[in-house]
């Protein structure tokens, strides 16, 4: 009788719905997890990974008793089950795990779909003359409505590359545009994120001079100076080509006042001591000059009481305030000038 009333006050279990063989693998390797399931994300190729990556962001939450017996389908034991969400942040997460960023962002932007975000604002990052090479060869019409989901900016420097005939009869189609049905818009989404982003993060190979400048910006600056002056015996202009990529702590000097500000907002203030213990005059000055005279006077103190201190320790607190004035630019909460003619401001 007991055992009845206990039957009858259990809720009915949901009916679980039918999964097809990615599905029903998507639901493993969630509820494997990380360290359980590198080893089987390492040995899949890309078409597997597409295959389970859409899988995974489009099941939703799975019932832990689903999981639980699709566990003993596998001959596995889980043990103190949950129930697991599949979801695109989920999906890109857990591959972040095991492949390269490069490679992810492919994947992710083929199972997002059309309207997948980030899709223009990706298109917008991508180098003028990249661009403009591969909308020369589609319809002007195509091309017009490309350009005007860019920003302007952009928009502007790819169409002063076209050819001059495409570009005229561009600038003519968008200035007469009609606003674009939604599944023109989302087929023309789907065959630039497929015959273009994807070949792309496929095909682009960083300048070997870019990397060679973040190698070179990762040295104490004994190493580097001694790399720089073996590489200017052997190759002048490509000694030049680095330094004018590299970001060095001297180039903070070239930030905005509001830069350093928002820098300085971030920054131990022992480690910024430490760092313009060694600085030049120039960038010393201006971090001083964008703080209250009481706080240049501290800072000035601490620098004072620090007596003579070790090469290496203010390479290291220098070191951070660039990573620290990267990781800030690379949020769009700054802007960071390397150098060149194409950077200089003109009044």
């Amino acid at each position: 009788m007991a055992k009845a009333a206990t039957q009858l006050a259990a809720p009915p279990p949901e009916p679980a719905k039918p999964m097809n063989g990615a599905e029903r693998a998507a639901v493993l390797l969630l509820a494997l997890g990380e360290e359980y399931g590198a080893k089987i994300w390492a040995q899949l190729d890309d078409d597997e990974l597409r295959q389970l990556g859409v899988a995974m962001s489009t099941l939703g939450t799975v019932a832990a008793s689903t999981v639980e017996a699709m566990m003993v389908e596998f001959v596995t034991k889980l043990s103190t089950s949950g129930a697991v969400m599949g979801n695109f942040d989920a999906t890109e997460r857990l591959l972040r795990q095991f492949l390269p960023p490069e490679r992810v962002a492919g994947i992710m932007d083929e199972i997002r779909g059309p309207a997948g975000r980030n899709m223009w604002e990706k298109l917008s990052h991508v180098q003028e003359d990249v661009l403009a090479n591969y909308l020369k060869n589609e319809y002007p019409q195509t091309i017009a409505v490309v350009l005007s989901k860019l920003t302007t900016t952009h928009a502007g420097r790819v169409l002063a590359i076209l050819p001059e005939e495409v570009a005229i009869d561009v600038v003519t189609r968008m200035l007469k545009m009609d606003p674009v049905q939604k599944d023109v818009m989302d087929r023309l989404e789907q065959t630039l994120r497929t015959e273009f982003i994807s070949n792309l993060a496929r095909t682009r190979r960083r300048d070997a001079h870019e990397v060679m400048a973040e190698i070179f910006n990762s040295f104490d600056r004994q190493t580097e100076s001694r790399f720089m002056s073996s590489l200017e015996d052997q190759n002048k202009e490509a000694a030049e080509n680095i330094k004018k990529l590299m970001f060095t702590f001297d180039d903070l000097a070239k930030l905005d006042n509001g830069a350093i500000q928002t820098l300085m907002r971030q920054v131990d203030k022992e480690k910024l001591a430490m760092a313009l213990k060694g600085a030049n005059e120039s960038v010393r000055r201006i971090f001083l000059t964008n703080m209250s005279q009481r706080a240049g006077k501290m800072l000035t103190e601490d620098m004072e009481a620090l007596g003579p201190v070790r090469l290496k320790d203010v390479d290291d607190a220098q070191s951070s305030l660039v990573n620290m004035a990267k990781d800030l630019a690379a949020k769009g909460e700054i802007m960071i000038v390397k150098g060149g003619a194409d950077e200089e401001l003109v009044y």
